[in-house]
């Protein structure tokens, strides 16, 4: 493996295989890539998972300017209206790119693209390829594509451990595969390595994916932005699967209604109904589950015969949990969708510590603010990935050190974190349960074994959430229900975070 690796030292290595990592490699070419993903290519990814599509403004109706308009709506006054506005205005070059790479988008008799409407979009902007299997197709597509690529090396079933720096900048990346652990050097290191659903229960993304480049970014010192904001999306299936299956927005979309077991209409009367942002149909299914009450999907007067030929994903998902969404209503509950934080990056994906870019959820951009807007990570991913492979392109590899020794990384375990961060960091959260959350993980997050790296991620997403003492976008607080007249992000290092976890933790073992 080492003599293997040592070929690769120099060259860009990008972490991750779901569309920001696939867009990043394929931007870069012919230029040398090596591309390292913890499983087989393209698996275990969200991007792969995702049901939506792509939002972008290209109906006649549209603009970039309502496009951002409802972005920033969305975002709870927390976006970075810059940002956002870049980003968006990538939108058609965005789509134009993944039908270069061979993605197919669904299109109408007369060769017009089809465009959906979901939540919070004041027009149909949605993009969507093999109907509810937008992202299983667009990565088919792109892997088509890397295979095609000799510039691309592709490291599968290995894991990145930890990021090397040399002086505050990187230097290389710590990687294992079964029982062997080597280096690779190289200047130049891309993270997109998704979100952070697994650190949950109740979870739509892959369980592997706890924010493990989160915390390899933290470790080397880079600034984490926004962290308390987690998306819960409003409508997981409730079944016995894990993770749970993902019931789309775009069933409500096409008129599907939220009930509870009385059969009242409970989204009835608020702005929005159905289709308002995620975090306030999320709060208002928890507020009927916090009532012993169960809430369900009713698609059947709204779609009836068409369920299984619009939302075919969707469907199977059903019949395999004995529901008939022609017939039967879909029960449903809140999991954890997408993370709005992450480490914070500019528009080219570079995060504080030179020579690492981050791209797709594992990035803060500002795009999302508080509370993303539905079908805006895909366009984030695929354009930040274009981005950040055109800023890389305009460096060169630095000069190549040798590692003298590589310590060995146990490798990481979510399954002990996963309780505390459900029951203490859930859609409504209180000081006594942040609290008692940070004083739980601080000492894990310190002690270097295998729950460090996930309980890092979620000490960081507690302390966030305790400093936020206000109800934003998807971070709600019982004890702080209003608004701060002034919305500002926070900016956070790994090791101001230990810092205040400390601090609390006296405090919270003195008042205790």
């Amino acid at each position: 493996m080492t003599a293997r690796l040592d070929a690769l030292n120099g060259q860009v290595v990008v972490v991750g295989s779901g569309l920001a990592g696939l867009m990043t490699a394929l931007t870069l070419a012919p230029q040398p890539v090596t591309l390292i993903t913890r499983g087989a290519i393209g698996a275990q990814t969200s991007s792969a998972w995702a049901q939506g599509g792509i939002a972008a403004s290209l109906g006649d109706d549209d603009s970039a300017q309502l496009h951002l308009s409802d972005t920033l709506a969305a975002g709870d006054g927390l976006c970075d209206a810059q940002a956002a506005s870049e980003i968006i205005a990538d939108g058609p070059a965005v789509i134009t790119a993944l039908e270069r790479a061979g993605v197919s988008f669904d299109r109408d008799g007369a060769g017009r693209l089809v465009l959906g409407l979901e939540a919070a979009h004041s027009r149909r902007r949605i993009v969507h390829a093999s109907g509810d299997g937008s992202g299983a197709a667009i990565i088919s597509a792109f892997l088509a594509a890397v295979a095609k690529t000799p510039s691309i090396t592709v490291l599968d079933t290995t894991e990145v451990r930890s990021l090397l720096t040399h002086d505050g900048s990187i230097s290389g990346l710590t990687v294992s595969r079964g029982a062997q652990t080597a280096a690779i050097v190289t200047n130049r290191v891309v993270l997109a390595t998704g979100g952070i659903g697994g650190l949950y229960d109740a979870t739509t993304n892959p369980m592997c994916n706890f924010g493990q480049g989160l915390a390899l970014a933290a470790r080397a010192g880079a600034s984490l932005a926004d962290m308390e904001f987690v998306q819960f999306h409003p409508t997981g299936l409730d079944s016995a699967r894990r993770p749970l299956a993902l019931v789309s927005e775009a069933v409500r979309g096409e008129g599907a209604i939220l009930v509870n077991d009385r059969g009242e209409r409970f989204m009835s009367g608020i702005d929005g109904e159905e289709l308002a942002p995620r975090d306030v149909v999320a709060r208002a299914i928890s507020a009927e589950l916090s009532q012993g009450r169960r809430v369900f999907l009713d698609a059947r007067c709204a779609l009836s015969g068409r369920f299984a030929s619009r939302f075919p994903t969707i469907h199977a998902l059903c019949r395999e949990a004995g529901i008939d969404p022609a017939s039967d209503v879909i029960p449903v509950r809140p999991a954890v969708h997408y993370h709005m934080g992450g480490v914070a990056t500019d528009l080219t994906g570079r995060s504080s510590v030179p020579g690492l870019w981050v791209v797709g959820e594992a990035a803060s951009t500002g795009l999302h603010g508080a509370n993303r807007l539905a079908s805006n990570s895909l366009l984030e991913a695929a354009a930040l990935g274009m981005r950040a492979a055109r800023d890389i392109s305009a460096t060169s590899a630095g000069p190549v050190r040798s590692v003298r020794r590589v310590l060995p990384v146990p490798a990481p375990d979510a399954s002990a974190v996963r309780v505390l961060v459900s029951r203490h960091l859930g859609v409504l959260r209180n000081a006594g349960a942040l609290q008692g959350a940070i004083a739980a993980l601080l000492p894990v997050a310190e002690d270097g074994g295998p729950a460090t790296d996930p309980a890092i991620v979620a000490l960081t997403i507690a302390v966030f959430a305790m400093l936020r003492k206000e109800s934003r976008g998807a971070h709600a607080r019982t004890d702080f229900p209003l608004k701060l007249p002034v919305a500002e992000r926070r900016f956070m290092t790994l090791v101001d975070v230990l810092n205040v976890a400390r601090a609390d933790t006296h405090c919270f073992a003195r008042s205790a």
